[in-house]
């Protein structure tokens, strides 16, 4: 990160309290989400990236940053780890998870944007994993923006601010398309959704948990009625099948790879 000019830059980063998943994912009865009675709760690892990204940010302008999500009390766990790797002070908008939808996270989100603006606490770059590991609707940080009126760039894995030859700051941003790396650059502020690739998330070190248990977590109700996902049903992808045959070994075999090739249309 490098940056010429020498005014804070204050992050705000945005995760999700998450089922974590081995293999096999189960689904709750009714089809709506993740099963999550018999494993620990963690971030998706685009959120841990953006994490990541927002501590590097602030700190390379003397900034802070502040990490928020909306859920359950029981997210305190997901804000801690990330107050433990260099976020400085957390929100938690106190929700029945399973009643939101992605209008509605987004809404909360803006509100906690526009609250502490007004109380001269701005946020010159808003982050946010690409998408929820859980439920993978990839529209919060589009309608975020949308709902703040600023401009939006999906699918980023580094992050970083310069000076813009007008004046000011650009968030210039590189992730992975499919032509290979792309990049853009983007005024702040700016909200921008980031995937996992681009940097190395860190762990907590015990100092950083035993300082992130003595910070007091910013806890909020809703400002607005939930409107719910809309979602009709989640599904588990079948898994494929695969088989494989021995053709035989040594030069014994290489008969029966001539006919295999010839069978698959292989030209000699």
């Amino acid at each position: 990160m490098n940056s010429r000019t020498n005014v804070p830059v204050n992050v705000l980063v945005c995760v999700k309290r998450v089922p974590d998943v081995g293999s096999e994912v189960l689904l709750t009865e009714d089809g709506q989400s993740v099963d999550a009675r018999h494993v620990g709760f963690t971030t998706s690892a685009h959120d841990q990236a953006a994490v990541e990204l927002a501590v590097q940010v602030a700190a390379a302008t003397e900034g802070s940053a502040r990490v928020l999500t909306v859920g359950s009390p029981d997210a305190t766990e997901q804000l801690r780890s990330a107050l433990g790797v260099g976020c400085t002070a957390a929100t938690l908008v106190e929700a029945e998870p399973t009643t939101l939808g992605p209008a509605d996270v987004a809404t909360e989100i803006a509100a906690v944007v526009r609250e502490h603006e007004a109380a001269d606490a701005a946020y010159d770059v808003v982050l946010l994993g690409n998408d929820a590991a859980d439920s993978g609707d990839y529209q919060v940080p589009i309608r975020l923006a949308d709902a703040l009126g600023r401009p939006v760039i999906t699918g980023m894995q580094t992050v970083e601010l310069r000076e813009a030859p007008e004046g000011g700051r650009v968030a210039h941003c590189t992730g992975a398309g499919p032509l290979g790396t792309e990049t853009y650059e983007v005024p702040l502020p700016a909200v921008i959704s980031v995937m996992e690739g681009g940097v190395e998330p860190r762990y907590p070190t015990i100092t950083g948990r035993m300082k992130a248990k003595k910070v007091e977590i910013e806890t909020r109700e809703p400002a607005f009625p939930a409107i719910g996902s809309g979602r009709v049903t989640l599904t588990v992808p079948q898994t494929m099948s695969s088989s494989s045959e021995l053709l035989g070994e040594g030069p014994e075999a290489a008969v029966a790879v001539v006919d295999l090739f010839e069978k698959l249309g292989v030209s000699r």
